[in-house]
């Protein structure tokens, strides 16, 4: 086999959820995300994560994608809706009912946070309650995936090694909603497999999510990508930047290569300042050019938009 074809493809990929306009913190992670997978020749994919169609947005979604291309940041294949895709995550859950890793509870939010050990990362820790009853006999129940007691490991691109314990810092989580809406987890774990996405950069608000994909990941026998997540921009409170912040484009006055420049600023990549007055493309053909995420701060903190 010849060294070209040993040598896999980077597939990285952006997948905004289009309940508003784009956040700075979102432009950093789509900067971040395109560079590395440009960098090494590799491709850069978009999906739209609008599972939870009563949190979308009208017309969002065209809004984040015209945001895109002014800042030249220009996706390679088709746009993936996950609306779209209910029959690929129903296969999924169907694969892992299978192997007898999945069952039905009825549980509900005030039963749990009764029942739970103590709280987790995200909330209270399911302690699998249903785990082994016989199934609801009415129609309103959550799929769950059964957690394993051990420890899933991998390294973090900025973070370095993660260690979660599934069953005691999580427990057994949903596949799909008792309304019917799966699961972020299922479906990022079901799309970057069927993408053939290897690469997945992202804010640090999903580091803790990560366990789960793998898990994910592992029982249905996909391949596991590299993970970087990169640190959140806060407001001035201390939150996280969201769309009731700052939106792109919209509520911010500066230009396209002005904010290109911040996001550039705030991963520690010191674009030289006359690059401010380039138009987007030049910056960002910079920008992949001498992108290094060695020199990504990995602390979240409060960056002035000025």
């Amino acid at each position: 086999m010849s060294l070209t074809h040993s040598i896999q493809k980077t597939i990285g990929r952006f997948a905004p959820s289009p309940t508003g306009h784009l956040h700075f913190g979102s432009l950093i992670a789509a900067v971040a995300s395109y560079c590395m997978a440009k960098q090494s020749g590799g491709e850069w994919l978009l999906r739209i994560d609008d599972l939870d169609q009563p949190r979308v947005v009208a017309g969002a979604a065209d809004i984040i994608m015209h945001q895109l291309e002014t800042f030249g940041l220009l996706w390679d294949r088709s746009v993936v809706y996950q609306s779209e895709r209910s029959e690929i995550y129903r296969a999924a859950i169907e694969r892992l009912k299978q192997v007898g890793l999945t069952y039905p509870c009825s549980c509900s939010r005030r039963e749990i946070l009764a029942s739970a050990p103590h709280l987790g990362e995200e909330g209270a820790i399911y302690p699998g309650t249903c785990r082994h009853k016989i199934q609801p006999t009415n129609s309103s129940y959550c799929t769950r995936i059964t957690t394993p007691d051990n420890e899933i490991l991998f390294n973090d691109g900025i973070y370095g090694p993660i260690s979660q314990n599934l069953a005691r810092e999580v427990g057994d989580f949903p596949l799909q909603r008792a309304d019917g809406i799966f699961s972020y987890q299922l479906a990022v774990a079901v799309d970057d497999h069927a993408c053939g996405v290897n690469q997945v950069v992202r804010g640090r608000d999903l580091l803790f999510s990560t366990p789960r994909q793998i898990h994910l990941l592992q029982q249905l026998g996909y391949a596991i990508p590299t993970y970087t997540h990169i640190p959140l921009v806060l407001s001035l409170d201390g939150e996280k930047i969201s769309k009731r912040h700052h939106q792109v484009g919209d509520s911010l006055e500066q230009s396209p290569s002005t904010l290109l420049y911040l996001a550039l600023d705030f991963l520690g990549q010191h674009p030289p300042k006359d690059l401010c007055a380039e138009q987007p493309a030049t910056i960002v053909v910079w920008a992949c050019s001498h992108f290094n995420l060695q020199h990504v701060t990995p602390a979240d903190r409060v960056f002035p938009l000025k």
